[in-house]
């Protein structure tokens, strides 16, 4: 070992001529001298033994990342991994017991909704899997226990409650959010909208696979509705279709969105919800759930699912069958009269 600084490092040449040198990462001599023996015998029964290389938490992570940067959300699983390493650092791989990640999201996150904290077992189940399945590093993976959810949120507005919320709206934030209505857009879909992306003569816009969840590029076409907005945004901005003072719109829920929403007598509506607002009326004036994910850019059928109770309509045929069954010509069985019975 040798000290650089305050911190000591590690040099070892592995039985097969590897040299292995990094830092200790502390200036504790004893620390440092633990680590150094531990990879040092690690190297041995790796190369005479033939045991698997430990390999810990930051090379699991950092190869998740690099795997899966193509993912939508990449950014929430960096951010994830960012929270977990400060308490997983330098832990091998089999040594991630359920008790530790137990630990570390229910000591650190128990006050947040158990969908939060199932996000980080999720993931941290998802990457030990890979590490045991694909990478070939570990020989199993830990069972993790996820938390019971709620179904999922489902908050909407009655056409009633959309023309009042929107006549409180300033004109720029009304603009936007009845366009997000009428196409189904995500915000960050709709604050990004740029020009280049709608073709005006066949009514019809386009996201980009990487801006898609799904990953799919995005065909949307425009109604009348979404038309007359469009018209309406032209000459305001060369490249952006939503803007306010001249400059592209970077938020939607603001002082002005709060204040709307309390005129209008509405409470609990996030932005989002105008997505579920879309779905929502789409279905309960009959368009098809498989419609309505292709339209909305949904992966999977569980999502359009949420809406379903919200048309119940479509099953009234099926319910109908048991009208038929119970209209049948049977004659009653006419009542017998009861015999008495002479006592002896």
């Amino acid at each position: 070992m040798l000290k650089r600084g305050t911190t000591w490092w590690i040099d070892i040449t592995a039985p097969g001529g590897q040299r292995v040198r990094q830092s200790a990462e502390t200036t504790d001599r004893k620390a440092a001298k633990e680590l150094h023996d531990r990879l040092k015998h690690d190297l041995w029964r790796q190369a005479k033994l033939g045991d698997k290389p430990r390999y810990t938490w930051e090379d699991a992570a950092l190869r998740w990342l690099n795997e899966q940067g193509h993912k939508a959300s990449i950014r929430d699983d960096a951010k994830k991994i960012e929270f977990l390493t400060p308490f997983f650092k330098r832990l091998p791989l089999t040594e991630l017991t359920w008790d530790r990640m137990q630990a570390v999201v229910e000591g650190q996150k128990g006050d947040k909704a158990p969908a939060t904290r199932n996000r980080y077992y999720q993931l941290l189940r998802s990457i030990l899997r890979r590490a045991m399945r694909e990478w070939n590093w570990i020989d199993s993976v830990p069972t993790i226990r996820l938390h019971r959810e709620p179904e999922g949120r489902v908050r909407y507005l009655t056409p009633a409650e959309i023309d009042t919320f929107l006549r409180n709206l300033p004109e720029h934030l009304r603009s936007l959010t009845r366009f997000t209505i009428a196409t189904g857009l995500r915000r960050a879909n709709v604050l990004g909208l740029k020009w280049s992306q709608i073709d005006m003569q066949r009514q019809v816009m386009t996201v980009a696979a990487s801006d898609i969840k799904s990953r799919k590029t995005l065909g949307i076409p425009l109604n009348a509705t979404a038309m007359e907005i469009l018209r309406a945004q032209i000459g305001k901005h060369d490249e952006y279709v939503f803007v306010y003072k001249g400059k592209r719109l970077n938020a939607t829920v603001n002082t002005a969105w709060r204040n709307a929403l309390k005129k209008s007598g509405i409470e609990d509506f996030r932005f989002h919800d105008t997505r579920h607002t879309w779905a929502s009326l789409l279905i309960q004036n009959g368009v098809p759930k498989g419609m309505i994910k292709e339209m909305g850019g949904w992966k999977s059928d569980s999502m359009v699912e949420r809406y379903a109770h919200l048309a119940p309509e479509h099953l009234a045929r099926h319910a109908a069958v048991i009208d038929e069954l119970l209209r049948k010509d049977v004659e009653p069985t006419p009542l017998q009269p009861v015999k008495s019975v002479k006592r002896t």
